[in-house]
């Protein structure tokens, strides 16, 4: 029933949408907000959870659409969103936070505050790319436990840049050099409510 009906009019529905934090954060409020003045009796589940998680759920069909970061699973269907880069994050008193741009090797000679789950370590496979080891101190898949990490200057890390918007935490975020990114997308299955709102993500 939440699917049916005429397709000019969107007027009842379920939206499940699989997200990770900071897009959940920044991005989604403003887009459901724009989204509702002109659909106000669609409904919202959000699924917390990493790439791979967020993943299964759509393959599964436990969520409609989901944002994801490349690389993807090939069967699925993505548009592509932002380029968020990676940012080192520095107690703001530490001597490193005075530099424009961070090396990365002396990150390595910093405690570390490692952004990780399971086999989620795109952060890990960027330093072995590099032929580097940070000295790993304390490992989470919470971006803001890593903030609070930080800013007590007990370690260093590297967050994304979406993650930094609006934080309340006293920490210096620097580019570093080599650059690092991730490709944040949304795949989805087709259905009229998801398609719609789609219409609501700003163009990035």
């Amino acid at each position: 029933m939440q699917q049916a009906g005429d397709v000019k009019e969107l007027t009842a529905g379920l939206i499940r949408i699989g997200t990770f934090s900071s897009v959940a954060t920044h991005w989604l409020p403003s887009i459901i907000r724009e989204f509702q003045k002109d659909y106000p009796n669609i409904e919202y589940e959000f699924l917390l959870g990493d790439y791979r998680e967020i993943e299964a759920w759509i393959r599964e069909g436990q969520v409609d659409c989901g944002f994801l970061c490349l690389p993807v699973r090939p069967d699925l269907d993505t548009i592509f969103l932002e380029r968020d880069d990676f940012l080192a994050i520095l107690p703001a008193t530490h001597p490193l936070a005075q530099e424009e741009r961070i090396f990365l090797d002396a990150l390595c000679k910093e405690p570390f505050l490692m952004l990780e789950k399971d086999k989620n370590a795109e952060i890990t496979d960027f330093f072995r790319r590099e032929g580097l080891s940070p000295n790993v101190r304390f490992t989470t898949w919470d971006d803001y436990a890593i903030l609070s990490i930080a800013e007590s200057g007990l370690g260093v890390s590297l967050l994304p840049r979406l993650i930094l918007k609006r934080i309340p935490y006293q920490v210096a975020a620097r580019e570093t050099v080599p650059s690092f990114h991730r490709d944040i997308v949304l795949a989805l299955r087709d259905r009229l409510a998801v398609r719609r709102f789609l219409e609501y993500l700003p163009h990035r």
